[in-house]
């Protein structure tokens, strides 16, 4: 899974995260994945992707 295919997943539950600054979205983002996870819309093994793909993000946002 790619950071735009994740974008993709969240808008099928009608999550439209934008704010202007990418940190900031990340941080929405992984929010809103956690919140799937908790809810058990999405099973553990898509959640840690998901997770990963959120910290590849942030470490490439704060170099």
């Amino acid at each position: 899974m790619t950071y735009f295919e994740l974008i993709t997943f969240i808008r099928n539950y009608q999550s439209y995260i934008y704010t202007g600054d990418k940190l900031a979205d990340l941080d929405l983002l992984e929010e809103e994945v956690c919140e799937l996870y908790r809810l058990g819309l999405i099973d553990q093994d898509f959640y840690m992707e998901a997770r990963l793909i959120l910290l590849k993000e942030k470490n490439n946002q704060t170099r």
